[in-house]
């Protein structure tokens, strides 16, 4: 039952985030495929008149890192046979920084250093997460395998990122860094509920 109720959570967080961003870049003051392409996600949750619906994208933020947190702690943490510690801080970490981003938006020069705070621990600190919690499973069947493809490609796409940071397509690798965090959520969703 724990696991059933844990991966629910983290199915919901993942699938209300993807349909939020969408809606969010429907309505946001660019085309929908500009929305994805030239604009960062923390964008579209700047209250302005660029993003109407900013409220929907904070408030999917604040889901994912709060579906996360319980996912992990509730029943995720005891398919962990090792490095237990280090992931629980990576989880907490990740988790929160998520939060941050959804609750302190970006566009605000009082407050954007909290914001990218927020973004590095969730994006950098969820990839890493990943890459330990292959590594710390009982075995290393597919969905291990998956974690591990998923954590890599985000660090990869991070680094990207990092080095493009004026350059018109950034926001792609942005977008690929954190979805490998949102699969991960509603792969783990589908593997807690079978499981």
């Amino acid at each position: 039952m724990k696991s059933k109720v844990a991966g629910i959570a983290l199915i919901i967080g993942s699938l209300y985030y993807v349909v939020a961003e969408a809606v969010c870049a429907t309505f946001f003051n660019a085309s929908f495929s500009n929305a994805y392409v030239f604009h960062t996600i923390s964008e579209l949750g700047i209250p302005n008149l660029n993003s109407p619906l900013f409220w929907l994208m904070n408030s999917a933020f604040i889901l994912v890192g709060l579906a996360l947190i319980f996912g992990y702690f509730y029943r995720f943490k005891d398919f962990i046979v090792k490095n237990k510690a280090i992931i629980s801080i990576f989880t907490l970490i990740t988790g929160l920084g998520v939060i941050i981003v959804g609750m302190i938006h970006g566009g605000n020069p009082l407050t954007s250093g909290y914001h990218t705070l927020g973004a590095v621990m969730a994006i950098l600190g969820g990839n890493v997460m990943l890459i330990l919690i292959s590594r710390s499973m009982d075995d290393f069947g597919n969905y291990q395998k998956t974690t591990l493809i998923l954590g890599i490609f985000g660090l990869i796409s991070f680094w990207i990122m990092f080095f493009i940071i004026g350059n018109a397509y950034m926001p792609v690798f942005e977008r690929l860094s954190v979805y490998t965090l949102i699969i991960w959520s509603f792969l783990t969703g589908l593997f807690l509920v079978k499981s």
